[in-house]
């Protein structure tokens, strides 16, 4: 249902998003590579941050997963900020879904994005259950050190084809985006 066209657009939207929205530095390096769903490197605490990119045609969930370990941690958090790990990272969470979000409005004009929310990373078996078109993992290591993975899900409810050029240079720097 999902042409070969429209699976490497999806897997380009990402991984433009996650090189420019999940490093906290401009030149942080964000290494994204693919991986089978059993390597994922989940632990028993692994949880998982969903966010959810809904059209007429298709749904895609975007699932990023992480250790509240002190690497991670130390990465999203300076040693000022006194917010909670968790509130950080799922503002960057939505930063990147965000920044999907933008790409796919230019070939599909009826988008609404979800707000992020946690489960644990035993849920992911159960993505079969939704029958996906689309399921795609990836390991990403930020700065050599911290380590997330990273799950797109898609489901078409109609044949979908499209092309994506993600050469443009993204000119938006971080402002809020009200629905």
């Amino acid at each position: 249902m999902i042409s070969a066209h429209a699976k490497d657009s999806f897997e380009r939207i990402f991984r433009k998003a996650a090189q420019a929205r999940l490093p906290m530095n401009a030149g942080d390096l964000c290494e994204i590579a693919s991986i089978a769903e059993a390597d994922s490197g989940a632990t028993r605490d692994t949880q998982v941050v969903v966010l959810t990119i809904s059209s007429i045609v298709f749904r895609l969930l975007l699932i990023l997963h992480f250790d509240e370990d002190d690497t991670t941690r130390r990465y999203y958090l300076n040693d000022a900020d006194e917010r909670p790990f968790e509130e950080a990272f799922l503002e960057i969470c939505n930063l990147c879904c965000g920044a999907m979000n933008q790409e796919l409005l230019r070939y599909f004009p009826d988008l609404g994005m979800s707000t992020p929310y946690v489960l644990n990373a035993r849920c992911l078996p159960h993505l079969h259950e939704l029958k996906p078109a689309l399921l795609s993992s990836y390991s990403v290591v930020l700065n050599g050190d911290a380590r997330l993975a990273a799950t797109v899900c898609v489901c078409a409810h109609a044949p979908l084809d499209f092309v994506a050029d993600t050469s443009a240079v993204e000119e938006t720097s971080g402002e809020l985006e009200l629905f």
